[in-house]
């Protein structure tokens, strides 16, 4: 019977690099693994083929003898591509401990790992102007801290944690399926390598206990609604030996009653009547720091932007400041008084004839007549 072409059994060219045939057979490998596949036949004989099509052509002597001989380069071990058993044992075992996190028996025992604590979040409500000109805010943390006890190692004072009888330290075990033999999470320690006979009796052996602790934490001047600081080390503690995690404070800035926010620019908005735009005047413009006074133009429109420069937000971790912008919004008149309801008939008069020196007086009357209601 004529065996199949490595290179087709993967689906790779000859000239594929020793990565691309590794990706193959391990999507190949996952697809038609008999643990996915229980009772199906071809399944197990793809599987078969793709493994030994990935043990030849993986080790550089042996593709060599193949891309020049063909299968006859390979000899007749009775197992293909395999010298015993334990070559296809030991391919599955390579492969499927970067899918699923194991290695096998043959690589050694690993023993508990050292794991990074978890990350925390804490979200903090701070007023407009506490953001504005930045703040310290103290925060009360409900996390885990080391037993103080036993000092994270979960056992008793005077006792420690013993290897594993089960695995011997390795934090796995082989288990037979079938053809194949796997290695999987020891059932006993969890995939520690180790166990606690006297746990201790304050944390239960977990090595850690619930705790609240107390931060200070400054917030930068002009800092945004939703930003995040993050606070390195002061997350969940650690596992064997690993560091612990960040704490990442998020910020929620509130409203404020007088500004609007435009990135660092802040925006204001200011009344007036139309006879103040017509002929301008000068208003009281709120800041961060206080009033001050701007010229508003003649003429000025309703919907018009003026600006005040460096009076809006720091830019946080630098000294430049946004732009304060002052939005005017006309007012028309309301509930007008005979004398002002003449004045305006007569300034309607005026704009059809437009002569600029009735407009000037009907202006300087309307004035008077608006500061006289």
């Amino acid at each position: 019977m004529t065996k199949a072409d490595y290179y087709e059994i993967l689906g790779v060219p000859k000239d594929a690099s020793e990565d691309e045939i590794k990706k193959a057979y391990r999507q190949m490998a996952f697809k038609f693994h008999p643990d996915r596949n229980p009772d199906d036949a071809e399944s197990e004989s793809k599987f078969k083929e793709a493994a030994e099509a990935y043990e030849v052509l993986r080790d550089p002597q042996k593709r060599a003898r193949y891309d020049r001989f063909g299968h006859q380069g390979l000899g007749d071990t009775g197992f293909g591509g395999f010298s015993s058993t334990e070559d296809i044992f030991g391919t599955f075992s390579d492969i499927f401990g970067e899918f699923f996190g194991f290695g096998g028996a043959s690589r050694g025992g690993r023993g508990p790992r050292p794991q990074a604590g978890n990350d925390l979040r804490y979200d903090l409500r701070v007023s407009f102007r506490d953001a504005a000109a930045g703040t310290e805010a103290t925060l009360k943390i409900p996390k885990h801290v080391s037993c103080a006890e036993c000092d994270g190692t979960g056992a008793a004072p005077g006792s420690k944690a013993e290897t594993c009888r089960q695995c011997n330290g390795m934090g796995q075990v082989q288990q037979n399926q079938g053809f194949f033999r796997i290695a999987v999470t020891c059932p006993v320690c969890r995939g520690e390598g180790t166990v606690i006979a006297n746990p201790c009796p304050r944390c239960k052996g977990k090595g850690v206990t619930p705790d609240v602790r107390e931060l200070k934490v400054r917030i930068p001047a002009g800092v945004d609604d939703g930003s995040r600081l993050r606070l390195r080390g002061e997350g969940e503690p650690g596992m064997h030996g690993g560091p612990p995690g960040d704490l990442y404070v998020v910020i929620y800035v509130e409203e404020d009653k007088v500004f609007r926010r435009q990135g660092q620019d802040l925006v204001v908005t200011l009344e007036m009547n139309m006879v103040q735009a017509a002929l301008g005047d000068k208003l009281k413009v709120p800041t961060l720091e206080g009033e001050e006074t701007m010229d508003i133009p003649k003429g000025t429109q309703s919907g018009e932007v003026f600006s005040l420069r460096g009076k809006g937000l720091v830019h946080p971790g630098r000294s430049q400041r946004g732009d304060l912008l002052v939005e005017i919004i006309v007012n028309t008149p309301k509930g007008l008084s005979k004398k002002q309801e003449e004045l305006l008939r007569e300034f309607l008069a005026l704009e059809e004839d437009k002569p600029l020196k009735k407009v000037k007086n009907f202006f300087k009357k309307a004035k008077d007549a608006a500061m006289g209601s």
